[in-house]
């Protein structure tokens, strides 16, 4: 399902700020899965876990600007839902200091 935001300069940064994060932190995912270490690993976990924070952000910002948002709540929920996923790996991989 395409989600659509209202027109206006505003809207454009919004969109392409959530563009950038979301597929930043499926990038850096996939860069953590062709790792040299486990540090490494958890690097760029990290890295995506950040971006999907940031996309949670943009969501939860259109939701609240946004009249008919009953489209992106799912999308909030799935980006909670991811957070926590990357979270739990990261917390599992990262070096405890």
């Amino acid at each position: 399902m395409i989600r659509k935001l209202p027109k206006g300069k505003e809207y454009d940064v919004i969109n392409y700020q959530l563009t950038k994060s979301s597929t930043s932190s499926g990038a850096n995912y996939e860069e953590a899965q062709s790792a040299v270490s486990r540090p490494d690993f958890a690097n760029k976990v990290g890295i995506s876990l950040k971006e999907i924070r940031e996309s949670n952000y943009w969501i939860r910002l259109i939701i609240e600007i946004t009249e008919d948002n009953s489209d992106w709540l799912p999308l909030k929920l799935e980006s909670f839902e991811l957070m926590n996923i990357s979270g739990s790996i990261y917390s599992k991989t990262s070096v405890k200091k």
